[in-house]
């Protein structure tokens, strides 16, 4: 086992251990901080593929600002001060089957592998230019879809939030 190898087992438990982290604590602050720690992760991992873009944009972006966003957004609600009702989540049986399904799904990947779809890329000399031309030419509608998408969920977060102030 080389070194490289050792690291990335130990990164990726160290990403898993976060994960499981995130969806099993109880807390939900605890959750979001072991989410910070899950995106480290990743963002190792991103390192050790050779993909130093990813790596910083997943620390910047993620660490940097949706994490803290979304600490923000718990300190600010008014559920993580109501101490006397217990919330549950009503889709935990929903839930549970699609993440079986996708722990299935990604063993089978794993144990014996999907066939490429496409051919792989040439490796380029700069990562960063050839992701941003990719992005603005091959991938745009893609990339503009996905940003109208997450301000949908913004704007359904906002109006979720008022809904449930008004309650209290």
């Amino acid at each position: 086992m080389t070194v490289t190898q050792a690291v990335f087992y130990l990164m990726a438990a160290f990403t898993v251990g976060a994960s499981l982290l995130v969806v099993l604590a109880r807390n939900i602050v605890h959750c979001a901080i072991a989410l910070v720690f899950a995106f480290f992760g990743v963002a190792a991992l991103f390192i050790l593929l050779d993909a130093e873009f990813l790596a910083a944009t997943q620390v910047l972006l993620y660490v940097g600002g949706i994490t803290i966003l979304l600490l923000f957004a718990i300190m600010l609600t008014s559920r993580i001060s109501a101490r006397g009702g217990k919330i549950m989540n009503e889709q935990v049986g929903i839930s549970a089957v699609v993440a079986l399904a996708l722990f299935g799904l990604m063993a089978y990947a794993n144990l014996k592998g999907f066939p490429a779809l496409v051919p792989p890329m040439l490796a380029a000399s700069d990562n960063t230019a050839s992701l941003g031309r990719l992005l603005l030419t091959t991938y745009v509608l893609p990339f503009e879809v996905v940003s109208l998408l997450l301000l949908a969920a913004m704007v359904g977060a906002i109006v979720l939030a008022r809904r449930d102030q008004g309650k209290d």
